[in-house]
């Protein structure tokens, strides 16, 4: 059997027509752009890519997406990015059609719950949605434990446990939820990476077949075990949280590896 080099790994990617990419930590940290960024976004509209910026974080909408990329530096149209906040409310839309919510989130998630007619309800709510929140406190735990377990369902928006930002690593959902879940001794149901329904809809907004699917993710347990288990390729950046040392400790590997995106695009 004839193992392809990392050069010839890097071109078969490359030649893919379409990309899912990860945000924080592939594109940004915080509100900083990373090397490379630019270039590569801009490869992807020059050669016709189909391409899709699928983040866990649910802080923020497609429009605020769009206008934090422009402040950035780069133009990217609202319709190319879809979170966590957007697969949630479509996922509990499917389950209990205009429902109420108790979130403790920020604007992201609670229009995108709007948009699908849900509405919130700090008394009796068929869920408790967790997300990133600047204003999460032992208040809004207390809260939510108590709705819990008088009923209410517990989803978080995605199962990450902490984030990039430009000053460091951060607590994300997964350590924000797991108070909650302790306490009400419920298990939280995830709804972003890695699982698979946010792959689905990401592979039926792009209109595009897995096999010609390439995954650019900084996180081994969500970005590359979404692509793994979709049977995507996957790409590592080492510009977020994985690193070398981090990445053995799992039994899986990505497709290829690489120190940033702008590895992506340098030979080209």
């Amino acid at each position: 059997m004839r193992f392809c080099s990392s050069d010839e790994k890097l071109a078969l990617i490359q030649q893919k027509k379409a990309f899912i990419c990860d945000m924080d930590g592939v594109l940004y940290h915080g509100n900083r752009l990373l090397e490379g960024a630019k270039e590569f976004i801009e490869w992807l509209q020059r050669e016709n890519k189909s391409y899709l910026f699928l983040t866990n974080s649910s802080e923020r909408s497609q429009i605020e997406l769009k206008l934090k990329m422009r402040r950035l530096g780069v133009e990217i149209e609202s319709d190319h990015f879809y979170t966590s906040a957007l697969a949630t409310a479509g996922f509990l839309a499917s389950q209990v059609p205009n429902g109420t919510a108790y979130v403790i989130g920020e604007a992201g998630l609670i229009n995108a719950l709007y948009d699908v007619g849900y509405s919130m309800n700090d008394i009796n709510p068929d869920y408790v949605v967790v997300g990133e929140s600047k204003t999460y406190s032992y208040e809004t735990v207390i809260k939510a434990v108590r709705l819990v377990r008088n009923g209410a369902r517990l989803i978080g928006t995605n199962p990450d446990t902490t984030g990039p930002t430009e000053d460091g690593i951060v607590p994300a959902t997964g350590s924000l939820i797991l108070p909650i879940s302790r306490t009400a001794r419920v298990e939280p149901y995830f709804i972003g990476k890695p699982n698979p329904v946010m792959m689905r809809q990401a592979l039926k907004r792009l209109e595009c077949r897995r096999e010609d699917t390439a995954i650019i993710g900084d996180r081994m347990d969500t970005d590359i075990v979404s692509g793994i288990e979709s049977e995507i390729d996957t790409v590592l950046v080492l510009s977020g949280v994985s690193n070398m040392e981090s990445m053995a400790s799992f039994s899986y590997r990505p497709k290829l590896v690489l120190d940033s995106i702008k590895t992506m695009v340098s030979n080209l």
